[in-house]
């Protein structure tokens, strides 16, 4: 069965200087028909005005996911990391028994686009950790690239979950079949073009979820970009 999560059905928060969308409930936006899809809790894309951003704020038992699509996006965190995270990089920051954090636009002149992904780990009490690799656009072009999984293998991320994360850029015409084991789902995120599924064509912000099915093709109908999460239901 496939799912069509539209871009505008989305949950919104604009305060001037952040334009942000949920795709699954967050904050004070709730919606319980789309409060996550398996251990997948969180898909907030964010856009952030330049040298404004989120002031210190805790998490924990959470495993947090930033993937910037334009702009540059510091980061700071109560385990004394400091970085810059740009399109192409992929930080993991496991929020364990707590986490303080930071997240501004590090640039004064230009806005920051980037998403914000939450996923349940696999148990609470976890130790805080925090991890960054660079994984160029032009490495996802015409595959499925590992940008995240249990094992961190090929240089992806280490999630805390049975979780594998995709990335791929597909240019007009190109396809790709993604084959799924028993007892797993699919969601699929549009971050840019426009896809053909199944179900209809997917564009930018538009998210699909896959359960019960054995395979699932898509195909670029402009250049798309877009992530993969492959994860057990």
């Amino acid at each position: 069965m496939l799912t069509i999560r539209r871009s505008a059905a989305r949950g919104r928060a604009q305060f001037g200087w952040l334009d942000s969308r949920h795709t699954f409930s967050f904050g004070p936006y709730f919606d319980g028909d789309h409060m996550g899809f398996g251990p997948l809790r969180v898909i907030n894309e964010d856009k952030v005005a330049p040298g404004r951003g989120f002031d210190a704020h805790a998490h924990a038992d959470m495993e947090i996911l930033s993937i910037v699509l334009s702009g540059a996006l510091a980061h700071e965190d109560s385990t004394g990391r400091s970085t810059v995270i740009r399109p192409g990089d992929v930080q993991r920051m496991t929020a364990g028994t707590g986490v303080r954090h930071s997240e501004f636009n590090a640039s004064q002149d230009e806005p920051v686009h980037f998403l914000q992904v939450w996923i349940i780990p696999e148990a609470q009490g976890l130790a805080p950790g925090y991890e960054q690799a660079s994984i160029p656009r032009n490495a996802r072009r015409g595959r499925l690239t590992l940008l995240g999984s249990r094992d961190g293998r090929d240089g992806a991320v280490v999630i805390q979950r049975d979780v594998d994360l995709h990335g791929a850029v597909l240019a007009g015409g190109q396809d790709v079949t993604h084959a799924i084991s028993s007892g797993r789902g699919v969601w699929v995120q549009v971050l840019d073009g426009a896809l053909r599924t199944e179900a209809g064509v997917l564009e930018a912000g538009d998210g699909l979820a896959v359960v019960d099915e054995a395979e699932l093709r898509l195909q670029a109908a402009d250049e798309a970009e877009f992530l993969l999460f492959d994860l057990a239901l």
